[in-house]
């Protein structure tokens, strides 16, 4: 279970201060997988780097009763001049896996060969991505943040990423963010809609789809009308 509870942040841009969270009171039980949406820039990015701790908001807190990933896929916190498997050991450490058993997972699951045992700097974008999903799912978390993170390597990899990502969810929770209408329906369960700062929970995801579908089309009519 996740508990948002007074939430509130705000960046300034050109001179000019814009509320995402407003307040915000909202809970995401245990066992759900959670679709997150909204418009561009409405800030559920903002919101997932909250939760996961890499992100102050201006108030408020986030309380869990279990762990939580960092977001899944995410791989700007390897060292580029350590090789892959160098920075599954690091991490390793750091979160108290057992380093062989994560490094044998990785290096069968991303697929990189002899590049695992090359500096990272070295990987293209599509590498860094495959190095960091197979980390995310090589480590036990009881809420998992995904932001798009499946949609990674070729039609294989993105098959099997989805695939084993459903495996999983089968005994954690997950907060999902992504620009596909049909993906959230294959992965969540329910859904919250995050919209001028306001956050609504929906124990439906149907529920959300159509509130957020509902909130995008009355802005087409609106443009239409200027």
């Amino acid at each position: 279970m996740i508990r948002l509870t007074n939430l509130t942040k705000s960046f300034y841009t050109a001179g000019r201060r814009k509320v995402i969270l407003d307040n915000v009171n909202a809970v995401f039980p245990t066992g759900e997988s959670v679709a997150l949406l909204g418009r561009n820039g409405a800030g559920k990015s903002s919101l997932m780097k909250i939760i996961a701790g890499t992100m102050n908001a201006d108030s408020g807190m986030v309380s869990s009763d279990g762990t939580i990933s960092w977001p899944v896929g995410f791989s700007g916190s390897f060292h580029g001049e350590l090789t892959g498997a160098q920075n599954i050991r690091f991490i390793a450490r750091v979160y108290g896996v057992e380093t062989d058993a994560l490094l044998e997972f990785v290096a069968h699951f991303a697929e990189l060969g002899d590049h695992f045992h090359m500096p990272v700097r070295t990987y293209s974008s599509g590498m860094k991505s495959r190095l960091a999903f197979g980390l995310s799912m090589g480590v036990d978390f009881d809420t998992y943040l995904v932001d798009e993170s499946t949609a990674v390597g070729d039609a294989a990899f993105r098959a099997k990423s989805k695939q084993y990502f459903l495996d999983r969810l089968g005994r954690s929770s997950a907060i999902v963010v992504s620009h596909g209408i049909k993906t959230l329906r294959d992965i969540c369960t329910s859904g919250a809609v995050l919209e001028n700062g306001k956050l609504v929970y929906y124990d439906r995801v149907e529920d959300a789809i159509a509130h957020h579908q509902y909130n995008m089309n009355s802005t087409e009519d609106e443009e239409d009308e200027v």
